[in-house]
This record gives structure tokens, sequence and C-alpha cells, in this order.
């Protein structure tokens, strides 16, 4: 019995229980053995009561009939099914002549369960599996599932004799024909315009219209119609077809079957929000629905875009709520980093800067500005957002200038290499997007698009750029910490997401077009002949994976109260998932050496 608990002493999940409970799982260790191609576990077979550790030879895991992991000494298997009380998702078979040692339950057995170390329960690839559910499959359907008939009226008509048409067709909008194009009216505009007493009931229903129109086309998903709707701040969304002609409308009511309405209320609640008391109270509730969506099962990728808008939505309302604040020059707030690219982590804080107009002696109103860009973030604070702690901040000089200074800085940046700072701050203000005056707010990508990057800048920026590597060794295995508190760790967004959302960002600058996320400018590249298209599919899957496990992670931080960490041990990772990530990390490393070598030939 030595022999097994000085084994199983050493394997995940029950290396970090005590002594007493490693003989109580000993002692009712049985021995298996199976002869290659023996099947071990059936798919679809009821669920299992017991747990399998390989103690020599392998097996592989089949999806299908197709071999998706081969697990090794010391892997556990079965463990899925014990712990769901799910038949088991996948089949195993021994790959050559199999030891087995087989368990039952081992929470029944232990008296410190909560020590197993079940962690790999939960990492990307088992819980895509376990959540593919009829949620998931409805947020992808295409958006014409949840699409409401047309009311059409003309622009001439009166308000009482649109709202009686939408009465008697049982609808809540219309669609006005007009000489300047398509509007849309809503229940929501009768009762703000009319019952305000703002327009007559006989007055032109034009007076009351939106316009142009906020769309989407028959082939959207549900989930991107959704996430359109929080960043706009709408209830309807008009769908239209390949020629751009409507042809229905989705309500966000309409999406309330499929559980994706808390996100909507909460902006509803933010841009009602009447003080910044009231926003704080409204603003609580975004991480609790952030982890709602990720218990559902919405992609990481998918809350970090809604978390972005209504983070947006929030800064936007702080600015609003503080006019009191004395603004002496018209000017933009632009968010900067991972929440400009949509792709931000719970924890993420708020990168800020500031473009202000060009006016005769503005730059000697920079001080004033940087002052009341002070009492905003404290306001912005206020209601749960945290400001850079690294100074990316718009009461930053750095960060806060008139339009002309943004124009000359950064096109110094990108033909002058050797300025203090140059590669780092065009880094940064690559991922820019303005939340007011969008057209000021544009200035730093404008310039970036209009100004010719030379190729010392384009070299010396990539150079800066490869530094970040995956912590891949050069034989096998991850590089992990050796000491300290993080020993045994690497570093997921330092060493998964930071190389290949930088050598995106690089790919965008040297394009000249630095809008969108990670994904959408690795996208790009590949249709401008900078990747090829195997490339761009394995940075972005190897993005969107590691993304999920770190937005994992943190969600979990959140629930226990702890802080909020990237770093992850491997071994706390199951086999395929480790092996997954161990192939990732390899493929990246080859892609940013073969873009070293090869860039001048891709980007000209």
């Amino acid at each position: 019995m030595q022999e097994f608990s000085d084994f199983l002493a050493k394997q995940s999940p029950f290396d970090a229980l005590p002594a007493d409970d490693i003989e109580r799982l000993a002692s009712k260790v049985e021995v298996e053995y199976f002869g290659v191609g023996t099947v071990i576990v059936t798919a679809g077979s009821p669920a299992l009561d017991h747990i399998y550790i390989v103690r020599t030879g392998s097996v592989e895991v089949l999806d299908r009939g197709n071999v998706i992991d081969q697990l090794g000494p010391g892997d556990a298997f079965g463990h899925i099914s014990v712990l769901t009380g799910l038949p088991p998702q996948y089949s195993v078979r021994a790959s050559e002549d199999t030891l087995c040692y087989r368990l039952p339950d081992p929470r029944t057995i232990v008296l410190h369960a909560s020590a197993l170390q079940f962690n790999h329960f939960g990492t990307v690839v088992t819980r895509h599996r376990l959540t593919a559910n009829a949620l998931m499959s409805d947020t992808q359907s295409p958006v014409t599932r949840y699409m409401r008939q047309i009311v059409w009226c003309d622009a001439e008509s009166t308000v009482k004799e649109v709202a009686k048409a939408i009465t008697e067709s049982k609808q809540s909008f219309a669609l006005i024909r007009s000489r300047s194009g398509t509007g849309l009216v809503t229940d929501h505009d009768f009762r703000k315009r009319i019952g305000m007493g703002e327009v007559g009931v006989d007055a032109p229903i034009y007076s009351i219209m939106s316009s142009p129109l906020i769309t989407v086309s028959n082939n959207t998903n549900l989930a991107s119609a959704f996430l359109l709707m929080v960043e706009s701040g709408v209830n309807h969304l008009v769908v239209v077809d390949e020629h751009e002609h409507p042809i229905g409308v989705v309500r966000a009511m309409d999406l309330s079957s499929i559980e994706l309405r808390n996100p909507l209320l909460i902006r509803a609640a933010i841009d009602s929000a009447q003080s910044i008391e009231e926003l704080a109270v409204a603003s609580k509730l975004l991480v609790p629905s952030l982890i709602e969506l990720h218990d559902t099962g919405i992609p990481a990728l998918r809350i970090g875009g809604l978390m972005s808008a209504i983070v947006g939505a929030i800064l936007t309302r702080v600015l609003s709520l503080s006019d009191s604040v004395d603004r002496p020059i018209s000017h933009s707030w632009l968010i900067l980093g991972s929440m400009a690219r949509r792709e931000p982590l719970p924890i993420s804080d708020v990168d800020t800067a500031i473009v202000w107009a060009d006016l005769p002696n503005s730059d000697d109103l920079g001080e004033e500005i940087q002052t009341s860009a002070k009492d905003v973030l404290n306001l912005m604070e206020r209601c749960g957002l945290h400001r850079c702690p690294n100074g990316a901040n718009a009461d930053n000089p750095l960060f806060s200038r008139s339009r002309s200074s943004w124009i000359e800085v950064s096109q110094g940046w990108l033909t002058d290499p050797s300025r203090a700072g140059a590669l780092l701050l065009s880094s940064i203000a690559a991922d820019s997007q303005p939340l007011t005056q969008l057209t000021l707010g544009r200035t730093i990508t404008d310039t970036i698009r209009a100004t010719t990057r030379s190729r010392e800048f384009l070299s010396e920026l990539l150079r800066f750029t490869l530094v970040k590597k995956p912590p891949i060794g050069f034989v096998r295995g991850f590089v992990i910490e050796h000491s300290g508190e993080n020993q045994g760790g690497m570093d997921l967004k330092k060493g998964g997401l930071t190389p290949i959302s930088s050598l995106a960002r690089w790919l965008a600058i040297a394009q000249g077009d630095v809008r969108g996320s990670t994904t959408e400018r690795l996208r790009r590249a590949a249709t401008a002949g900078s990747l090829k298209d195997d490339e761009s599919d394995v940075l972005m899957n190897a993005f969107e994976d590691i993304y999920q496990l770190v937005f994992e992670q943190e969600v979990e931080a959140i629930r226990s109260g702890r802080t909020g960490t990237s770093w992850i041990s491997p071994q706390s990772l199951d086999s395929l998932t480790r092996r997954h990530l161990r192939e990732s990390f390899r493929a990246v490393a080859s892609i940013q050496n073969r873009i070293q070598s090869e860039w001048e030939s891709r980007v000209t």
C-alpha cells in the first residue's frame, strides 16, 4: 500500500491532500490491467462512479472515433463523469498494455474533500463540451430567428396615425419612409416625446423618428446583434438583406428568452442615472453580470466585448454628469489598450487619453484640462472602475494633448524610433477608441493612417514587439518561474496574450489601419497578404483559447475574493489543455520567427 500512497501523493488532484487522506485513498485502490486496444470507458455509457489513474503504459482519448489526446502515467480520466453525474463525453482506449489504479469517487473517501485539486475541471476544452447546450446554440443562430415583421409608414403620416398602425399590428415600432432615408420610431419615442408634450399627436411622424438606422445583416448571429445593442444603447435593430434593404426588426426584449437581458438592463440603468451615486449603484451590476454570462457558457471574448461597451457607457455617463467640472475647451476622451480593442479581462483597469481642439493659445490650457481630467477619473473610480496604475491616464501630459500636438508627436514616433519612448507610446496610441467628440478623437488613428512609416521605424517596432515571447522551452515543456510567489507558474497574459496582440498591432500599424480587435487585425493582415491564412488561423485560435483560460481564472479569483492574476501553473491544467497550450506557444513562436525574417517582403 505504501507504493500506492507514494504515487498518489505526487499526482493531481491528490497532491494537496494531507497524509491521512492519502492513506485512506491508497486503501481503496484497485489495480486493473488493460491490453492494447481495450476500450476502458465508452462515451455515452451510464455515469461513472469511479476514476482511473494511469500507472504504467498509456491510453488515448477518443471523440467520435478521433484521437484527441493521449494520457500517460499520473494522468486521471473518468473524473468529469464522476464530478458531474453525466455520461462520459469521450471514450478512452488503451494505446499499449496499460496498468491503471481504479478509485471510487475520492470525495466520499477523504476527510478534506475541499483539498482535492480538480483544477483541470472547467478549462477550455472541457467547459466547451459541457456547455454545448441550447443557450450556446441560440446565441450563434441568425438574428432572423427573432426578427419581427416591419410596420411601414410615410414621413408625412401623423403621430396619431402611426401610433394606431403600431397598435393594430401589435408591434412596438415602425419604419418611416422619407426623402432623406429610412427612419425608425419606437414606443419609447411616443412616451418620451408625446407624453412629455414636446410634440402633438397631429405632428408629422418624421419629427420624432431616429435616423440613420442602426442595422445588422441578415446573417448576423444573435450574440453579435446583442453586442451591437449594448454598444449602441438601443433596444431595436433593423435587419437588412444583402442589398441593405430592411427586412425585419429585432428587439432587445425578444432576446430575454436566451438569458441575455442583464447587460442591456445595466446599460439602461447607466444611461438613466441622474447622479454619480446612482451611476455607482448601476455600475456595481457589471461584474456579477459578467460572471453570470460566463456561467452560462458565453465565450470569454464575447463577454469582453460586452464589458468594454458597458465600461465605455459608464465613463461617458461620468463625463455627462460631471458638467460642473470646469471644461475650458472642447475635447475628446479616449479609452486605450485592451478596453479599446474590446478584449478586456474582468479585472482590467481603464487607460484613458484626451485630445483637445486647436485654438489660439490652446496648449497653455493643458494643465487646466489635466486637472479637470483628474476630477473625472476620481468620479470614475467612485463607480468601480480603476485608472491605469502605470500612468496611461488622461491627467498625464503624455496622454493629454491638443490635436496639433498629437499629430506632431505621432508623426515623430512613426518616422523616428530613436525619440524617447517612441516605440512604447506609438504602441499605446495605436490602441485607442474615442468615446466623445468622435472626429476629434480619431486624430491619433488618422495620423497613423496618413503618415508614411519609415523602414527604420517598422524594423525597430518589430524588434520591440518580438521581445514578448511565449514561455516555451527549447526542448519540451514550459518556461516557468523557479522562485518567488509565482514559483512553478507562467504569466499567460504576458507570455500568451501579449505576443499575439502585439504582433497583430504591429501588422495593423504597418498597414496603416489600426481599427478593431486583435482577431480583426489578424484577419485583415491575412487578407492583405502580410500573414498566410494558416498563420492567421493559428494566431486567432491561440488568442481565443488563452484569453478564455485567463478570463476563467480571473472569474474564479473574483468568486473567492482573491486578487486576480494571469499567472497559472501548467500542472493545474488537464493534459489535453496543457498539450494544446504548449503547441499553441510553439506555433506562435514559429510565426514570430518567420515574420522577423520575412517582414520586408510581407508588408511592402
